[in-house]
């Protein structure tokens, strides 16, 4: 009979509904909460069908005022718990008996233990949408004090979220928005709830590109399927979660790092999407210019001492570290890592997760390990000074030790080290380089055009200089026009621009006489250190990413 007011009133084809049943057989569900979702009807739609089908009067077109909602009656003895437990609400009590407030006429014992309730009397029922009834309930609650321990309406809840989150429908989209990230080539997949939608969105070489807009009402299903795969809460929307997905898509093998907040319009989700196979762990694919290449590759062949790898999230750093463990790794050395988290696993490579929860924090772990006779440890982050003490401690004492920080250039490194309240001599007794680092997008190698600069550009850029101390002999501006190979962003990939700072002789007698970050990068460019900014303008000259992309990372 539903199926046939809907027919009726929405013009929708009997297909439709016979699709629905076949899916209601072989799934299981609600034909109503399958046309939702296979997005046929709205919720509106399935309401003003229900109104029709059990001939109740709708909550919206109900005449009320403010009483109606912030003044329920008492009935008799009966707890207020029971009716958010059954989920019927008191919304006043008129001439003619009581009028209450419902989610679901289908289930009909709610119905009948009303009427015993009021001892015969005859009960009048408004239908109210699932956001009407979440309103009405918190202000019922409001109003007579009601503890949310209780109240098992949210049990319910979390019970028609599973229901609805099992469906065929949110599961192929699921499946299919990750499948779509990975042709992609998408690191991230956010998913973002406003007011009356939800925004999909890839960063796709570092950037983020819009995917689709989903109606609000794919919301809870969705993210429900989400967390239930990534293990999580699903009752607990009101704290961040993260959690973690093992899953094979195409014949890929993908570790998922799901993240969750909550914002004033529902929670917010990024999945980040880790492919073991697809990360290149050689230092000589990662975008070195010879002489960075040369001196880096030098720099981690010392026996001991500590080597920094700077930059914000996303810019490469762990890349770096593991294809430098990879150059290291070997039968004579024990090299052991802490990370939070163990993003991939290296084999020959002995890995610790932080878990700052039962106490392993990087400074207890660090602690700990050098019991363990390493040759080299790769420390995850220096956050605090305890971690850079015992840090420089392994690494005045015979240990190669690799870390990163989060500066935005190799001399801040130095800056940050001071500001933690380590002291200068032990920083240049320890610390034997730092290496800064960003991520530019490479122009597509199908859709490359070439292209010229205006002459003020030019020498606003000093490319004639530059072509020059380098030895750059002919230059090649381009940019992609898109194409279906780079998803018609004219990039396809991404390629590091470095700065390296060999800390030795001069520069340490420029930390232990100033302490100020600009003196320090100053000292620094003086004594040949090459900048992120002309690293990047090299990559443009040699035809690899644009000025587009070099002004926006630098």
């Amino acid at each position: 009979m539903l199926g046939e007011i809907l027919i009726e009133r929405t013009g929708l084809d009997s297909q439709e509904i016979e699709k629905a049943l076949k899916f209601q057989k072989e799934y299981g569900g609600r034909i109503g909460t399958i046309l939702i979702n296979s997005g046929v009807i709205s919720e509106v739609h399935l309401l003003e069908a229900l109104a029709v089908q059990w001939r109740l009067p709708l909550f919206k077109d109900l005449d009320r005022g403010p009483k109606d909602v912030f003044g329920f009656p008492e009935v008799g003895d009966v707890p207020p718990s029971w009716f958010l437990e059954n989920q019927v609400i008191p919304l006043r009590r008129d001439a003619d008996g009581y009028r209450f407030a419902l989610l679901d006429p289908t289930r009909t014992s709610q119905m009948e233990s009303v009427m015993k309730i009021l001892e015969g009397g005859s009960p009048h029922y408004v239908l109210c949408s699932e956001k009407e009834f979440r309103e009405i309930s918190a202000a019922y609650k409001t109003q007579f004090a009601v503890e949310d321990s209780v109240i098992s309406y949210e049990i319910d809840e979390i019970e028609k979220l599973k229901d609805l989150a099992s469906e065929a429908p949110v599961i192929k989209f699921v499946n299919t928005t990750i499948s779509k990230a990975i042709e992609y080539r998408a690191s991230d997949i956010h998913f973002e709830v406003f007011e009356d939608n939800v925004r999909v969105r890839f960063r796709i070489d570092g950037v983020l590109n819009d995917i689709e807009m989903l109606p609000l009402r794919m919301h809870p299903p969705v993210s429900t399927r989400i967390k239930i795969l990534a293990g999580l809460d699903i009752a607990e929307k009101r704290l961040p979660q993260d959690g973690r997905i093992d899953l094979t898509v195409a014949s890929k093998d993908l570790d998922i790092r799901v993240a969750t907040f909550p914002t004033i319009f529902g929670e917010n989700i990024v999945m980040r999407l880790l492919e073991k196979t697809s990360l290149e762990l050689d230092l000589r694919k990662l975008g070195f210019e010879s002489d960075h290449l040369s001196q880096f590759s030098a720099m981690i062949r010392n026996p001991f001492g500590l080597i920094l790898i700077t930059g914000p999230t996303g810019s490469g750093k762990t890349t770096t570290l593991y294809s430098s463990l990879i150059q290291l790794n070997s039968r004579e050395k024990k090299i052991i890592t802490i990370e939070d988290p163990v993003e991939y696993q290296i084999r020959g490579v002995n890995q610790i997760q932080v878990k700052p929860s039962i106490g392993l924090t990087f400074a207890n772990a660090l602690r700990s390990i050098l019991r363990q006779d390493p040759d080299i440890i790769l420390v995850g982050e220096i956050r605090d000074k305890e971690t850079a003490e015992i840090a420089i401690h392994a690494a005045l004492t015979g240990h190669l030790v690799l870390s990163t920080l989060h500066t935005n250039d190799a001399p801040a490194a130095i800056s940050r080290l001071l500001d933690m309240g380590v002291e200068d001599f032990l920083i240049n007794s320890a610390l034997i380089g730092v290496l800064a680092q960003r991520l530019l997008r490479r122009v597509c190698d199908r859709c490359r055009t070439e292209v010229s600069l205006p002459p003020d550009v030019r020498r606003e850029f000093r490319i004639e200089e530059l072509k020059t101390r380098y030895g750059i002999a002919e230059e090649s501006l381009v940019r992609g026009t898109g194409c279906p190979h780079c998803v018609g962003t004219g990039y396809r990939g991404r390629v590091g621009i470095y700065e390296f700072l060999k800390y030795d002789g001069d520069f340490k007698q420029t930390v232990l006489q100033h302490h100020s970050y600009q003196k320090l990068k100053e000292e620094a460019e003086k004594l040949g250190m090459r900048n992120l900014r002309e690293d990047a303008l090299l990559k443009l000259i040699k035809g690899t990413s644009t000025l587009d992309e070099v002004l926006r990372v630098t």
